[in-house]
């Protein structure tokens, strides 16, 4: 007894209480859809109805589907209940899997925290089979990538067993001896639940989960932009440690010999963007944007969980080179125009298609001249990577982004070409020194690199060398010159030589203590810059603007960004009391917003209107003849006066290119030839001066929503938790302690699921992008966000690895989160079965790599193991024995749960 609508267009009828039509087509309209009825409701009395959707599907189905409506509608309500409960259940299940099923007293914090995993999970998918690997799928991904490989190796292949662990996959590929397959082999990673992902404005991004194939049976695979996935990884590894280091190798794989990689990976490869002139989205460059510390995140959790893989990877080959047709142009074309640096090779594309098409994914690698897949080992690759970032470094400015790709997001991509990176320069200070302790405590004395990397590097080298004394003072504008040309034409020299030759096949052996050396003297210009970056108000700079002139090179700085302290922080530079005293200004700057108790990505700031945009009073152009020679001759091809003495710049100038080709243009003009000589420069800097397009950042400036002005990025803000939270963990022993982590309780209160839904605009327990000035919080789910409160989540309770051991530190555990009363822990265990645990009051609980962890408030300190033997270890301490975290770790049902003893003290 209901009426429908396909369109809203009466929908002012029904709100001014008179009658609706239904209605059977819509013509010239967007479509709706809308059901109407009048229900009488007696005390206690329910209804219920159901608006569904069942989409893309054909004739056939549509038709039988209407059968069963006109047929038994009750019968399909049941099976609709019953479908509902098993997606429900379904999800639970993944998401439990991730660790993102918790109980204790703070009820919206644990609902908060099943949001970020199921998210999380959804951006960067979730191995939903845990560490068992089906041959099949293992089989297909291989003839993606390298069908050669299964012609070579066919007895391997046949040996493997239907199904099998991911860890006896990769013993056996070790035991074959092929590069290739033990290359292959540990970078597979058997995700399911991934979609593909990035920015939703988009036009090309095809938001979609597949998790089944046509035949029903489950679809692995993952798709996603370099920035995205990654960062999603990041948390999930810590539910399935053991493929950490799969994940460091996909991540090694796709980068480039000229250090630098994709937009984005798949489960097939990688893709890159080519030239389309015609396609205002298109635009080709190297992704560089956190490339660093996404890799650095990585390569900690893996010492922490396994602390000696990453050492042997040093020596061995086990890495390829993406070999994307970018060519970065000479060093002296940089400097022409640093915003059009990257030439596309067609040729070399097509070359790609052809051998992708005759071998499979590969192709899109580096070769050899015998037509192998060219083989890096980690000491290599690492090394490419941090001379890219050595060879664009600006003393005392940053990383020069020079790639024609934005650093960290679309919001600041105008500094392109002109903007230098001290955020950059923050994570490759962490980089340099987690290697420089990688490459010390190695039982290697030499690593063998390739001998036009070794060149690369000791050019580089010898550089820092010689500029080294002008650290215990400041680079003058000429030095700085000197310096960057040095680092430039180096980089530029490697560069040529290889999109010319390519690898020779010679090596040279470097012995690790020269490589620390190397990059102990980094670390010292990097320190030296990030000190010299730190503003009057103890705040510090994110990104610089790189002014080139003739021999000179000097540094202006933009606004306060939050992204700054957010790096600097997370740099491990600051000590405790500095890393306190830049919070203190944070809490008092322009980016604080206590209409949101947080802080926005930078200063808010009025706009100016039109009219004052460009407008050049009288003074200014007082001297400069040029201008009342072009007003005499009526000439606005330049500048022109208004009615009101004042004047303006033509309207159709653009930028500085616009600016130069009308100058160009007057100056074949015997009248303004000499004119436009003498006072072009003049003309330049008004130009500058009028439109401060050296300060524009691209729409960070400029929007009022997303990254815009007066919006907080939620993103951004969880990025500052963490940062400040690992601040409180390596400074621990300081005595600024205590109100640091009053600030870090203090960031965490302007949270989502801290606010009432009126503030927060939304439901506060889901996690979103952005909340513009004055507006409800914009985009769920669509956020990175989400990953970074996952892993503050897991230090609030206590939970930390450190050297292969579980450990517990309960430094930032708020005892108020215990249950006040009994309850219920439902969970799945490592063999996918639903299974509950009865808490006591003054307890919690929350899972490890699926194993449950309760912690129960105590007056002693210790863990008490559960085993699914049925037998009790107990473990004095809050250090879980290596034997037992192995088991966690691996996943192998051994652990069936611990209870941590916690002090009660509430103080």
């Amino acid at each position: 007894k209901a009426d429908y609508l396909l369109s809203s267009r009466q929908l002012d009828r029904f709100r001014a209480g008179k009658g609706v039509v239904q209605e059977t087509e819509v013509r010239g309209q967007r479509g709706a859809y809308f059901v109407h009825s009048s229900l009488t409701f007696a005390p206690g009395e329910q209804h219920t109805w159901h608006i569904l959707a069942d989409v893309n599907q054909d004739s056939s189905v549509i038709v039988s589907l209407s059968g069963k409506l006109k047929q038994n509608r009750s019968a399909l309500i049941d099976d609709l209940a019953r479908d509902m409960v098993l997606n429900t259940a379904k999800l639970k299940k993944i998401v439990s899997a991730a660790d993102g099923l918790q109980v204790s007293g703070d009820q919206l914090c644990c609902a908060h925290h099943f949001a970020n995993v199921m998210f999380n999970v959804m951006r960067g998918g979730t191995f939903t089979e845990g560490y068992q690997v089906h041959k099949q799928d293992f089989i297909e991904f291989i003839a993606v990538r390298n069908r050669a490989i299964l012609d070579e190796y066919v007895h391997f292949f046949a040996e493997i067993p239907s199904e099998l662990h991911v860890l006896d996959l990769q013993a056996r590929a070790q035991a074959s001896g092929s590069e290739d397959l033990i290359r292959l082999t540990c970078a597979y990673l058997p995700l399911s639940f991934s979609r593909r992902h990035g920015d939703p404005s988009r036009p090309w991004n095809r938001f979609v989960i597949e998790i089944k194939k046509p035949d029903g049976s489950l679809q692995l695979g993952y798709e996603g932009n370099w920035r995205d996935i990654f960062q999603n990884w990041e948390a999930l590894v810590y539910s399935f440690p053991e493929y950490v280091e799969s994940m460091i190798c996909s991540f090694l794989n796709a980068t480039t010999a000229d250090g630098y990689n994709p937009y984005r990976i798949t489960s097939h490869g990688m893709d890159w963007e080519i030239p389309e002139p015609h396609n205002p989205w298109a635009n080709i460059g190297y992704w560089g944007d956190h490339q660093i510390i996404y890799l650095q995140k990585l390569m900690e959790i893996s010492t922490k969980v396994h602390p000696d893989k990453l050492q042997a990877f040093l020596s061995q080959p086990l890495f390829s080179y993406a070999n994307i047709p970018y060519r970065i142009k000479p060093y002296a074309d940089l400097l022409r125009d640093p915003s059009n640096t990257i030439d596309f090779n067609w040729e070399l594309e097509r070359e790609i298609d052809l051998r992708v098409n005759e071998r499979g994914t590969d192709a899109k690698l580096v070769q050899t001249k015998a037509g192998r897949v060219l083989h890096a080992n980690l000491a290599e690759k690492l090394l490419t990577i941090l001379l890219a970032k050595m060879a664009n470094f600006v003393p005392e400015g940053g990383i020069w982004m020079n790639t024609q790709r934005p650093e960290w997001n679309d919001a600041n991509n105008a500094l392109v070409g002109k903007g230098l990176s001290v955020v950059s320069l923050c994570y490759l200070r962490r980089t340099i020194v987690f290697c420089k302790d990688l490459f010390e405590k190695s039982t290697h004395e030499t690593v063998q690199i390739r001998a036009e990397v070794w060149r690369f590097y000791a050019r580089i080298f010898q550089i820092l060398n010689r500029f080294q004394n002008i650290l215990d003072s400041s680079f003058s504008d000429e030095q700085r010159r000197l310096m960057l040309d040095a680092l430039g034409q180096a980089a530029g020299d490697y560069r040529g030589n290889f999109y010319s030759n390519g690898f020779s096949g010679e090596f040279t052996k470097i012995p690790l203590a020269e490589l620390v050396a190397f990059l102990d003297i980094a670390q010292r210009y990097v320190e030296h810059s990030l000190r010299l970056n730190k503003r009057s108000d103890n705040l510090y700079h994110a990104y610089n603007i790189l002014h080139l002139d003739d021999s000179l090179v000097s540094i202006s700085h933009l606004h306060e960004m939050l992204e700054g302290q957010v790096a600097v922080l997370s740099s491990g530079l600051l000590t405790g009391a500095e890393s306190l005293s830049l919070l203190e200004s944070l809490r008092n700057s322009r980016l604080f917003c206590p209409a949101q108790h947080s802080y926005i990505l930078y200063p808010d700031r009025e706009l100016p209107g039109f009219l004052e945009k460009n407008r050049i009073i009288p003074a200014q152009v007082r001297d400069l003849r040029l201008v009342s020679e072009l007003a005499k001759a009526q000439d606005k091809t330049l500048i022109s006066p208004d009615i009101n003495g004042n004047y303006h710049f033509n309207g159709h100038i653009h930028n500085k290119k616009d600016l130069a080709r009308r100058l160009d243009a007057l100056k074949i003009q015997p009248r303004f030839a000499e004119l436009v000589k003498a006072e072009a420069v003049k003309i330049q800097r008004l130009f500058e001066e009028t439109f401060h397009h050296n300060e524009f950042t691209g729409r960070s400036g400029t929007f009022f929503a997303f990254e815009g002005l007066g919006s907080v990025y939620w993103h951004m803000v969880s990025k500052l938790l963490l940062a400040v939270q690992e601040t409180i963990l390596r400074t621990h022993s300081e005595p600024t302690t205590v109100v640091l982590i009053e600030r870090y309780t203090d960031i965490r209160k302007g949270l989502g699921f801290n606010k009432t839904p009126e503030v927060y605009g939304s439901f506060p327990t889901d996690p979103y992008s952005h909340t513009p000035k004055g507006q409800g919080a914009r985009q769920p789910g669509m956020t990175g966000s989400v990953k970074e409160e996952i892993l503050t989540r897991q230090a609030e309770l206590g939970m930390s690895i450190e050297n292969g051991n579980l450990v517990f530190n309960f430094l930032l555990f708020d005892r108020h989160e215990f249950l006040a009363s009994t309850a219920l822990y439902s969970y799945w265990d490592v063999d996918g079965q639903q299974r509950q645990i009865e808490l006591k009051a003054d307890s919690l609980a929350y899972s490890i790599c699926q194993v449950p962890v309760i912690l129960q408030a105590s007056n002693e300190t210790c863990i008490q193991v559960q085993l699914t033997d049925g037998s009790l270890q107990q473990i004095e301490g809050l250090v879980l024995d290596h034997a037992n975290s192995r088991h966690i770790f691996e996943r192998d049902g051994t652990v069936q749960h611990l209870v941590v003893h916690v002090s009660s003290n509430k103080n």
